[in-house]
């Protein structure tokens, strides 16, 4: 998801060639140890870019470190509940603040049942929950077990691999959809679970069923551990 910020400077209507405004984007999120590069960029009252020079600046150095202030380079160093925020400027330009989520790195996904799941045909043949955590993993300072803390509203991408053609199975997160979903993006709740079930649509009946989980990070890597395979086999 991208921010934007358009704030417009001194000169009037008339002065069409000269540079009114500073246009920037970035992710609205950013987990630790990840580098977010922001986007900016000068505009003319025609709406053509303008060459400039941009200075990227924090005031919220306890959450995020400026890694270089022409880029705009950017990561977290306090992952928290409060946002932090880049500003941008060339001359007497300046943006609207954006605000970046400073998130805790996602390093872990796993399931937390079975990976096998067998379902009796009946007139509604539903499986149980195909459940993934995505969690972070905190390392003992003292050189313990280390701490496995559960990610909330991280978002897991569930594909069905096989049979490849749709049609005989579907994917749902609440029982009472019966629509065809053969992939389907779900947030982790408050315990750090994702999960889907499979649902048989009709008659023709698979021998098994594939489902894959991926975690995706804030960046848009895959969350370590990623992909858990499921089975689902349907039997009389």
């Amino acid at each position: 998801m991208l921010a934007a910020a358009l704030t417009c400077g001194k000169f009037g209507p008339g002065d069409l060639n000269h540079p009114i405004a500073l246009e920037v984007a970035a992710p609205d999120s950013l987990e630790e140890y990840d580098t977010l590069r922001p986007r900016a960029r000068v505009i003319d009252g025609y709406g053509d870019s303008v060459a400039a020079t941009i200075v990227w600046s924090t005031a919220d150095t306890a959450i995020l470190t400026l890694l270089d202030s022409t880029m705009g380079t950017t990561v977290v160093n306090h992952p928290g509940p409060t946002p932090g925020r880049l500003l941008a400027r060339t001359g007497g330009l300046f943006s609207n603040p954006i605000s970046i989520r400073a998130l805790a790195a996602a390093d872990r996904l796993f399931a937390t049942g079975t990976t096998v799941d067998t379902v009796t045909l009946s007139v509604d043949s539903l499986s149980d929950s195909l459940q993934v955590e995505v969690a972070d993993t905190i390392a003992s300072a003292s050189g313990g077990d280390s701490l496995t803390v559960a990610l909330a509203g991280r978002p897991v991408v569930y594909t069905i691999t096989y049979p490849g053609a749709a049609g005989p199975v579907t994917l749902v997160t609440e029982d009472s959809t019966h629509f065809l979903v053969t992939t389907d993006t779900v947030a982790t709740g408050p315990s750090g679970i994702a999960f889907v079930k499979v649902r048989l649509l009709g008659p023709t009946v698979p021998d098994s069923v594939a489902v894959t989980a991926s975690g995706r990070r804030a960046v848009g890597d895959t969350v370590p551990g990623s992909p858990v395979t499921f089975v689902v086999r349907f039997q009389p």
